[in-house]
């Protein structure tokens, strides 16, 4: 299975991105993103999916079983936390944008039909995360105990300040032991130009994943617009080369009854979270609220 996938290698005529379960070898998690162009309307049929409608840049409309949201976007992912709204299995979607707009769809297969939702950005809780150069900002719009509206699907936003590590310590959620999760993980990167607000395939940043029997030992360069697919093992770090913020979509599903992002550290490195009592938080983070960016 090819874990990384460069931009353009996941690309159909209408979509930037369509990755269902069986692109990646797996059963549950799926993402889709697509350009609306102005004026332009778009129907979705979600089938055995849920997902989370996400603007990336721009405003959208969501109609679908009689509700509509009007989700009021932003104009990038460096900018600002965005509105957002959940649409179950087995319904019809209508997407339109007035200005156009690039909007991101993480999914789950799932069993359970629930109702649609929407998600108001100034009810979506920015957390900083880590220490010194480890510093982070999580965006947890669609984490358990933050937005339970969902079957199987979790999803949140990272934004990584140039020169900084994320997802570190190295971490994993599958079968093996310990852990007591089995999730399937995409990630999802956008990588800023040298002003920090537009996407760029200039910058440029690492994702490491690996496995401890080394069937998996991926160190790759990612660029704007790359995914990058762990089906099991530690995954991390995310590094930001200097002078190229990151962002990156995390979405998980697995076949547990219960939603969780639960994971475990690599035993090696997990002592790398008690050095972060004597660092300094990089003033940098918060990025993003839903007002704005913070400086």
């Amino acid at each position: 299975m090819t874990l990384h996938r460069p931009h353009g290698t996941l690309s159909t005529a209408a979509e930037v991105i369509h990755l269902m379960p069986e692109d990646a070898g797996w059963i549950y998690t799926g993402l889709r993103v697509m350009r609306i162009e102005a004026g332009w309307v778009h129907t979705i049929e979600t089938g055995e999916f849920e997902a989370f409608v996400l603007p990336l840049a721009g405003s959208l409309t969501v109609e679908v079983d009689d509700e509509r949201y009007e989700l009021q976007g932003r104009d990038s992912v460096f900018t600002r936390v965005t509105d957002f709204a959940y649409v179950p299995r087995d319904a019809s979607v209508v997407l339109s944008s007035e200005d156009g707009c690039e909007v991101a769809l993480p999914m789950a297969r799932c069993e359970k039909r629930l109702t649609p939702k929407y998600g108001p950005a100034d009810g979506v809780p920015v957390e900083v995360r880590g220490s010194g150069n480890a510093t982070r900002q999580v965006t947890n719009f669609g984490t358990p105990g933050v937005w339970d509206h969902a079957d199987k699907l979790n999803a949140c936003e990272l934004i990584t300040p140039d020169g900084n590590w994320s997802s570190y310590p190295p971490h994993k959620h599958d079968s093996s032991e310990p852990c007591e999760v089995e999730n399937e993980e995409i990630y999802y990167f956008r990588i800023a130009d040298r002003d920090g607000v537009t996407p760029s395939r200039t910058g440029f940043g690492f994702h490491r994943t690996y496995t401890d029997d080394g069937t998996i030992d991926e160190d790759v360069t990612v660029r704007d617009g790359d995914v990058f697919l762990i089906p099991r093992g530690y995954h991390g770090p995310c590094v930001a080369a200097p002078g190229y913020p990151m962002y990156y979509l995390n979405v998980l599903a697995g076949p547990g009854d219960e939603r969780s992002m639960a994971f475990c550290d690599d035993p090696a490195h997990t002592w790398v979270r008690d050095s972060w009592a004597t660092q300094e938080l990089d003033p940098r983070c918060p990025v993003t609220t839903a007002e704005g960016r913070v400086k």
